[in-house]
């Protein structure tokens, strides 16, 4: 029996967590624990997404919390390895690029005990943004690298990481976009209880660090939004980072005729609200791709991003939040854009892909 041990930390590692442990579930020869680092620990950010997508308890909960990064990181690896220790699994495997995912990939090399990497290779070659200093370290740190493109591929063979360790097997996100799309789909009460129509609304998110602590950049994105929301409602579901650091700067979010600021939604409110949105204006990883899956054009409110494909594409726009009119004039824009078609994820096979890997290297390596 082939034993793994899974880390999540943030929502979108709960969203890819939950295909990937429904593939094991149903796979002969493999179990699955799940340790949660409590990185996001709200209900609205944490418990109703295992609710909702039906991922398993988990055995531990380190009720981590927020922190500044190292005192948060500290603190995980010190309660990861100790679980480690404990519990001896035969894999670890880590999802994205949080300090959960980095804690949980050096408390397991350092105890010699394999990790595999799920949606490795992302690259935004920035390396201010805590988030790719996450990923690269864990990718040079993993056993086996499971890339969610072809371009991730290249990103990895860039830097030497290539051979029977790199496995492309498409984005597990499109995976739980597929099997929700019925219930999102049912989900009529979604736009109702925000008072918008379908295609006529922005839905607009705002979490990352490189905006939400730039008083600037942030109040460029209130104001762009209050333009936009002149024309079309804007609903925004607001991260507590985002809420924080908007008071600290002295911001009041709600004011603005047209946007209206919600607490953070579940996954099939979020993939409901996603299908029906004008436009998605985002600088969240996970929100552009769901964009996509659900055909709406999107903005991504960055200098950059991972996800080059869907600029190629002409699913996306990148707009750095410099000034409210550009915000404004991005979003706007964007409305009724089509970008072309084609499978750069995969077929909605990858969490199966994983599971698949896995065993594959284990059965090799003499660890089944």
């Amino acid at each position: 029996m082939l034993r793994v041990l899974t880390v999540v930390g943030a929502r979108p590692q709960f969203i890819k967590a939950a295909a990937v442990s429904r593939a094991f579930a149903k796979a002969t020869g493999v179990e699955e624990s799940i340790l949660h680092t409590g990185q996001h620990y709200d209900d609205a950010m944490s418990e109703q997404f295992f609710r909702e997508l039906k991922i398993p308890t988990p055995c531990w909960n380190l009720g981590v919390g927020s922190s500044s990064h190292g005192a948060q990181t500290g603190r995980m690896l010190e309660q990861i390895e100790a679980v480690l220790l404990e519990a001896r699994p035969d894999w670890v495997l880590v999802y994205g690029d949080t300090n959960s995912t980095l804690a949980g990939a050096l408390a397991s090399v350092k105890l010699h005990i394999p990790v595999a990497h799920v949606e490795a290779g992302l690259r935004s070659f920035n390396r201010r943004m805590p988030e790719e200093i996450n990923r690269v370290l864990t990718d040079h740190a993993a056993d086996l690298l499971f890339a969610p493109t072809e371009t991730a591929v290249k990103n990895l063979a860039d830097e030497g990481l290539t051979g029977e360790k790199v496995v492309n097997c498409g984005d597990v996100m499109y995976d739980v976009a597929l099997a929700s799309r019925e219930d999102a789909a049912r989900m009529g009460d979604a736009l109702h209880r925000f008072g918008v129509k379908p295609g006529g609304f922005v839905l607009a998110t705002v979490h990352r660090a490189e905006n939400t602590d730039d008083p600037e950049r942030l109040r460029n994105l209130v104001h762009g939004f209050a333009i936009v929301a002149r024309q079309l409602p804007v609903v925004m579901p607001l991260h507590p980072r985002t809420r924080a650091s908007a008071e600290a700067s002295g911001l009041d979010l709600g004011a603005h005729a047209g946007v209206v600021v919600t607490e953070p939604v579940g996954y099939i409110e979020m993939a409901a609200l996603e299908s029906e949105a004008a436009v998605v204006a985002t600088d969240s990883g996970g929100v552009q791709k769901e964009a996509y899956f659900h055909g709406r054009p999107c903005v991504t409110l960055r200098d950059e991003t991972e996800w080059v494909e869907l600029v190629q594409m002409g699913w996306n726009t990148l707009c750095p939040p410099n000034s409210p009119a550009a915000v404004a004039e991005a979003v706007l824009g964007a409305i009724g854009r089509k970008g072309a078609e084609g499978t750069p994820y995969g077929e909605g096979r990858a969490s199966e892909l994983i599971v698949e890997g896995l065993l594959a290297r284990s059965a090799t390596s003499g660890s089944v």
